[in-house]
């Protein structure tokens, strides 16, 4: 499983606002009836999207507590604007 806690999470939040914004496309009123329903049906898919993502993150959660997946951390290298990564020849180039 590539996904992480973090990447989940992540996912849902998205989702979420999405939710949110579909369902007031649903409730406008200075609109037609056909984008109300096409609305309707784009938030039964991501009401559906977000429900597996919980699923699959409550999954990974069990796996992590019962000790059948570990959690690893990337660690972040960023070498750009670090003075003890320049090479002589970069600094000519700037």
């Amino acid at each position: 499983m590539a996904e992480t806690i973090g990447s989940l999470t992540d996912k849902i939040a998205i989702v979420e606002l999405k939710r949110y914004y579909m369902t007031r496309q649903t409730e406008r009123e200075d609109v037609a009836e056909q984008h109300r329903q096409g609305c309707q049906h784009k938030l039964h898919i991501l009401t559906e999207q977000r429900d597996d993502l919980v699923k699959e993150i409550n999954l990974l959660f069990q796996e992590i507590m019962a000790g059948r997946k570990t959690l690893k951390v990337y660690r972040q290298y960023k070498m750009y604007n670090d003075p003890q990564y320049r090479t002589p020849q970069s600094d000519n180039e700037e």
